[in-house]
């Protein structure tokens, strides 16, 4: 059973402002590695290399060149890279599904390039679950402080009932961090897209007031959920997620790491 990292690439970081490099390699501090100082996405690799995961790919847009500038073909990190070019500048769904024809029928672990979490092996426990349990998807399910930018959780009898896409929900608690999957859900997520541009050209969610909005990953989920794939879990809690391509959440880190 082969596993494949997905890491997706394309956004502009509007949410940080104008930065001196892509987001995914802003310098980490008092983090280092490989005689220099490490950078964000450089967790995120090394999360997919302890769960025994080598071969990733990163999904870029143009102008992004400093990532493979500075990563190269993943050796000073011990995994295998391969880069694919951003088509669709539509959202993370679209950046991931662009690797679709060279990992339709791999075993996939996706995680975000800004997020920074613990257990470091969070995707090995993950792995295990899905191999074991035998379901389309499992879900990194944590403790979660800014609710509001997050996909959280709610549960009813132990199972997921629903996923909620930055809602005003202060009443739970988790929410998912990063995930593994079948290739049956990769090709579930591809024929949703292709469905949505049919009806969308930009690729927009249509809610139920009329207003569009970017589609994010936790739509797909919630949709293969109703469509009968089996999403399961794993709550890391204690556990630790910080989404630093935020200001709120990357001040949060920084402060706790410049306290250790």
């Amino acid at each position: 059973m082969e596993f494949h990292g997905l890491i997706a690439a394309g956004g502009v970081a509007s949410r940080l402002g104008a930065l001196p490099c892509s987001k995914e390699i802003l310098p980490l501090a008092n983090h280092f590695t490989n005689n220099r100082i490490m950078v964000v996405c450089e967790n995120l690799i090394s999360y997919y290399r302890i769960a025994g995961i080598q071969n990733i790919h990163f999904i870029i847009r143009k102008g992004k060149w400093d990532i493979p500038q500075l990563l190269g073909d993943g050796s000073e990190n011990q995994v295998n890279i391969t880069y694919h070019m951003m088509n669709l500048p539509y959202g993370t769904p679209f950046t991931l599904d662009q690797a679709y024809p060279f990992i339709k029928d791999k075993y996939i672990a996706m995680g975000f390039p800004d997020i920074i979490m613990e257990p470091a092996d969070a995707f090995l426990t993950l792995r295990e679950k899905l191999v074991r349990a035998n379901p389309d998807v499992v879900l990194g399910i944590f403790p979660v402080e800014f609710y509001q930018k997050w996909d959280m959780v709610e549960f009813e009898n132990d199972k997921i009932k629903e996923i909620v896409i930055k809602g005003n929900r202060a009443d739970l608690k988790y929410g998912w961090s990063n995930a593994v999957w079948k290739p049956s859900f990769t090709e579930f997520m591809h024929q949703y897209l292709r469905g949505l541009l049919k009806k969308n050209k930009r690729g927009r969610r249509t809610l139920s007031d009329g207003t569009e909005r970017e589609l994010y990953v936790g739509d797909i989920l919630i949709e293969a959920m109703n469509e009968g794939l089996t999403v399961d879990y794993v709550i890391f809690d204690p556990g630790v997620t910080n989404d630093i391509g935020t200001h709120e959440e990357m001040a949060a880190y920084l402060k706790k790491s410049m306290a250790k």
